[in-house]
């Protein structure tokens, strides 16, 4: 691994706010049965204090599987951004195995497509320690709209060490109007919590590259 990965990572797992994985139950919370609706898979865990559930709406299919130089897949998720649910891909939980998806939050970006559709850009940064490439503000309307409506989506990531001519990855949609109303069901509008950053911004991170470099 090149020096400058393994100081991007290493800032990346020093960074707070990382939420635990679904499949790894605080002992707090209960764990609900995940559903399979037609292309998508919805996984929660409950507060079994407040009854506040935090779900994952992700295609049953990665964009990109783990492997030894990613670390962490690639997934095609639906979240709630300001009241909207819009399809975002992400890749959960980055370690230092995974210099490829925290170079992709410095330099990403997510190309979208419903055909027939025009395709959308999704830049990409870093929440938590999660790399998320999210709709911009502009475009969230559009992607919420087509979103159900879609029969596939074709995803192809962009950036260093991407092939950018590459062919993209045609992802079957089913059920996804089915599969929002059950997310909207555990997930009722204004619930969810804002996605953050953390300690470190990607500002941060590129200030402490080019001290170390200079």
């Amino acid at each position: 691994m090149k020096p400058a990965a393994k100081l991007l990572l290493a800032l990346l797992t020093a960074m707070p706010g990382a939420a635990p994985a679904l499949g790894q139950t605080p002992p707090n919370q209960a764990a609900i049965p995940p559903e399979e609706i037609g292309s998508w898979r919805l996984t929660c865990i409950a507060d079994r204090m407040t009854d506040r559930a935090e779900c994952q709406l992700r295609h049953r299919d990665p964009v990109e599987r783990a492997n030894a130089a990613a670390g962490s897949s690639l997934l095609l998720e639906v979240q709630d951004r300001g009241g909207r649910l819009v399809p975002v891909v992400i890749a959960r939980d980055l370690t230092l195995e995974g210099a490829g998806r925290g170079l992709l939050a410095l330099t990403g970006t997510a190309q979208l497509r419903f055909p027939p559709n025009r395709y959308f850009e999704f830049p990409c940064g870093l929440e938590g320690r999660n790399l998320v490439c999210a709709p911009k503000p502009e475009d969230a309307v559009r992607a919420a709209e087509e979103l159900p409506q879609a029969s596939v989506a074709l995803v192809r990531m962009v950036g260093l060490g991407t092939g950018g001519g590459a062919e993209p990855v045609e992802l079957p949609l089913q059920r996804t109007r089915d599969a929002l109303v059950r997310y909207r069901a555990r997930v009722p509008e204004g619930s969810a919590t804002t996605p953050t950053s953390g300690g470190l911004t990607l500002q941060d991170i590129i200030q402490r590259l080019m001290r170390f470099w200079n």
